[in-house]
């Protein structure tokens, strides 16, 4: 293939098999040369077709709108009975009331996504009966009740980043990291020999939280817990 090198004044073409170089004024008619083309492609229209989102889209975590209230895809599960139409079976949590409901969905029907967005929050300290979540970037300052927050402020510390979700502009929820550290402040002290088989024991936190550990823990050990499921995982 030609290879073509432009500048302000000429075009050159040369050769892959000659080292000679030929000149051509810009104000010269250029001709058409052979090129080596890729084969024809179908069109494409420069807009983006929209595509809607069905029920056979629905997976774990995703957010859809149902009676005008957002709700989280806990489970799902596609069934194709033998007779009959198929379907999806969820369970859903409805994100403003915390309420968990089982719901069928016929396979292939529309449904509308819920527009829930997250941004990150620095949670800094508790006024009262409020939790304030600040945004690092702007300093502006979100409040949550406690009834918002629930058993989950047992994991909250300040100076931890969590997600605050949004739905149609409104504070819906929050989201703690999967994976906190806490100091072990009040334990029974450990024994010289004990390993992680073991057995356990249970230990108070700096947050207030109560969770079992490993006999070997002691007081000021700081460890790693799953807030998801209240468990120990690791010393820090």
């Amino acid at each position: 293939m030609a290879a073509f090198n432009i500048s302000s004044a000429t075009i050159y073409r040369t050769s892959s098999s000659s080292s000679s170089s030929s000149s051509l004024s810009l104000s010269s008619k250029l001709s058409v040369l052979p090129m080596r083309c890729a084969p024809p492609r179908p069109y494409r229209s420069r807009f983006s077709k929209i595509l809607a989102f069905t029920s056979n889209d629905i997976k774990v975590g995703s957010s859809i709108e149902v009676d005008g209230a957002p709700w989280k895809v806990l489970e799902f599960l596609h069934v194709k009975p033998g007779k009959g139409a198929a379907f999806v079976r969820t369970k859903m949590r409805n994100y403003v009331t915390g309420n968990t409901v089982e719901k069928t969905f016929r396979a292939g029907c529309s449904i509308d996504e819920a527009n829930v967005y997250k941004e990150t929050k620095q949670y800094t300290y508790k006024d009262g009966a409020q939790f304030v979540f600040m945004d690092l970037s702007t300093f502006e300052e979100i409040r949550l009740n406690e009834s918002d927050v629930g058993e989950r402020t047992k994991w909250l510390k300040e100076g931890m980043d969590c997600n605050v979700l949004f739905w149609n502009g409104k504070i819906i929820d929050f989201e703690l990291p999967i994976t906190v550290k806490l100091t072990v402040v009040d334990v029974d002290p450990g024994i010289k020999g004990d390993t992680a088989q073991g057995g356990s024991k249970p230990a108070t936190l700096d947050t207030g939280a109560v969770v079992n550990v490993p006999l070997f823990v002691n007081i000021g050990d700081e460890i790693l817990v799953d807030t998801r499921t209240g468990e120990y995982r690791s010393r820090a």
